[in-house]
């Protein structure tokens, strides 16, 4: 059997409303555009009848997949499960709540597969959403994912996305960074990224999932893939570099403590010991923080030493050697 054109994957949390509708417009657009698909739903530990719901979708048609969380996980979790299990050329990603709009799939998929696009994000240009609470932050968001990331999108969290299935078969996410799957891509090497602007449609059944503290939380999930993409193979370098910072400034305060106790004793001028001095101290506590920042560099550097031999293990073993 080949593999579908299209993959779509739809991560959802208590949509039960919405799927059924959502699942016949999907079939619709990709039938009359003649493009072959299959739908994968990952009920990430919806409390409502969403998972029944997709089980009789599943009855229905064929093509429809599901998997189902125990609890819930997040949308970077059932994303990257979904990742993992699709099996075709693009891969579509759209929120279940019926806010994106299935009629765009026909020209992600063709940008993708004709333009050699490895990744294309939605961009919601008109936004259906509250101003205050919503959109002001998102700007806000974006502006400094932009700056940090140095990929010109407009909206890196739209759920509307397009992508090689090299790409998802190569990168691995996980915390909530589904927001910076863009950046992460670029990262790894797939650096034909665009964007298509999108419909908003405006929530037509049940309530947002969205808080404000998703805000907070992705920006310090930004932070932190920017700190793995520039020393997650060096972490020496960053570490490292405190440390011997750190230490070099407890040293030269602890030496001068002493030249100037041995400067008062040559000169036969009063002195206290070095201990005495509140300086030293904080020299004390310089050199064992800098002591601990290498420390943590040097088993940092064991670790990716660890992460690399595997890494190169698999990319021995995926070659194709033509001699």
């Amino acid at each position: 059997m080949n593999n579908p054109q299209i993959s779509v994957l739809i991560p959802l949390l208590n949509e039960e409303e919405s799927l059924p509708e959502l699942h016949n417009w999907i079939k619709q657009t990709l039938v009359k555009h003649n493009l072959s698909y299959e739908i994968l739903f990952i009920d990430d530990g919806s409390t409502d009848k969403s998972w029944k719901v997709i089980q009789d979708l599943n009855s229905e048609d064929n093509k429809v997949r599901g998997v189902r969380f125990n609890r819930n996980y997040g949308k970077t979790a059932a994303l990257q499960t979904g990742f993992d299990l699709v099996t075709g050329d693009v891969i579509i990603t759209m929120d279940a709540d019926l806010q994106d709009n299935p009629e765009e799939i026909p020209e992600l998929y063709r940008k993708i597969s004709e333009e050699g696009y490895d990744l294309i994000s939605g961009w919601k240009k008109k936004r259906k959403d509250p101003v205050l609470s919503k959109n002001l932050p998102s700007k806000l968001f974006n502006w400094a994912a932009r700056r940090i990331s140095d990929l010109e999108l407009h909206d890196f969290n739209c759920g509307l996305k397009a992508y090689h299935k090299d790409v998802v078969k190569n990168i691995s996410i996980y915390g909530e960074m589904h927001r910076y799957i863009p950046v992460i891509a670029k990262w790894n090497g797939f650096g034909k990224i665009g964007e298509q602007v999108v419909q908003h449609q405006s929530r037509k059944y049940g309530t947002t999932k969205f808080g404000l503290d998703r805000f907070i939380n992705g920006f310090l999930d930004l932070l932190s893939i920017t700190f793995i993409n520039k020393f997650g193979q060096r972490p020496m370098h960053f570490f490292g570099g405190l440390g011997v910072l750190s230490f070099f400034l407890g040293a030269v305060i602890t030496i001068y403590l002493i030249l100037e106790k041995l400067i008062n004793i040559w000169n036969n001028l009063p002195f206290r010991n070095v201990t005495d001095n509140p300086l030293f101290f904080l020299a004390l506590v310089a050199i064992i923080i800098g002591s601990q920042f290498f420390l943590a560099g040097f088993l940092g550097e064991l670790f990716v030493k660890q992460g690399v031999e595997k890494q190169n293990k698999k990319i021995r073993e995926s070659i194709n050697l033509i001699s």
